[in-house]
């Protein structure tokens, strides 16, 4: 499958099971994985995991990869969710047929673009994360996955793997 997957993770404190696992589910099933965040270089996961954003998200564009994916984990809600710049790429993502994705974190970030509006989606079952979804006119499911031709959200580290199975299955 010559297909490419860009990860955007936040530049401190993403969650690597939500990382980790989709990118493991894409790259055995031949996708050429990318991770991008706001920043370039070495990243700290929650746990002290590593992960290098090899590119800016704001250096690429969408329509290089057939799936843009933005990654949970705390930072998410601190450096994502307001980036009014990643808003714009996800949309643009969107608006060329690129699959738009989010897990966690990153599907509340996903859901702040207006794109899930009317829509059901999901996300790490906490407060926080449900009523950020609502305030949107997203309703919240409480499973692992929820996949829309179009876009994809996950729950968070539990559903990470079913989460990257999707993916996959989704660019087939």
């Amino acid at each position: 499958m010559s297909k490419k997957a860009l990860l955007i993770i936040p530049p401190e404190r993403f969650n690597e099971d939500e990382l980790f696992k989709p990118k493991e589910e894409l790259e055995n099933a031949g996708v050429e994985v990318t991770i991008a965040s706001t920043v370039a270089g070495e990243i700290t996961g929650d746990y002290d995991g590593k992960a290098t954003a090899s590119v800016i998200f704001s250096d690429v564009s969408p329509t290089e990869f057939d799936v843009v994916s933005v990654i949970g984990g705390s930072g998410t809600n601190d450096h994502l969710w307001g980036n009014q710049e990643l808003q714009g790429f996800l949309k643009q993502a969107y608006n060329e047929k690129v699959l738009v994705t989010g897990i966690c974190a990153g599907a509340v970030t996903v859901a702040k673009t207006g794109l899930l509006s009317g829509r059901e989606a999901t996300c790490y079952p906490v407060d926080v994360q449900k009523n950020e979804l609502i305030a949107v006119d997203v309703k919240y499911v409480e499973q692992h996955v929820v996949a829309h031709g179009d876009i994809i959200t996950g729950d968070g580290p539990q559903g990470a793997k079913e989460f990257g199975k999707a993916l996959v299955k989704a660019l087939r």
